[in-house]
């Protein structure tokens, strides 16, 4: 138990490291990708807390979360590199 609330600390430890570059990174690009590790280590934390807990359901919520963080990626960068949503 000792070392699943270690890998969680450390987790999100590097979750609020990512904001912090999100919030004041110099270029969109480098937003972009801080947004991307946030979303991979909040999968990441509740896929720990599904082992964790044993409960097999938050899996199935921690692979929904990561399709929504993907669309979200490609639609972000779509958006900033070619300056809006259409085609």
């Amino acid at each position: 138990m000792f070392i699943e609330t270690l890998v969680m600390v450390l987790l999100l430890s590097m979750t609020f490291i990512s904001l912090v570059r999100a919030v004041i990174g110099p270029s969109m690009l480098d937003r972009l990708i801080a947004i991307n590790v946030i979303a991979t280590k909040v999968t990441t934390l509740i896929v720990l807390v599904a082992f964790v807990l044993n409960q097999e359901m938050f899996i199935d919520v921690a692979m929904v979360y990561a399709l929504l963080g993907f669309i979200m990626s490609v639609g972000v960068s779509k958006f900033v590199f070619k300056g809006g949503l259409e085609s």
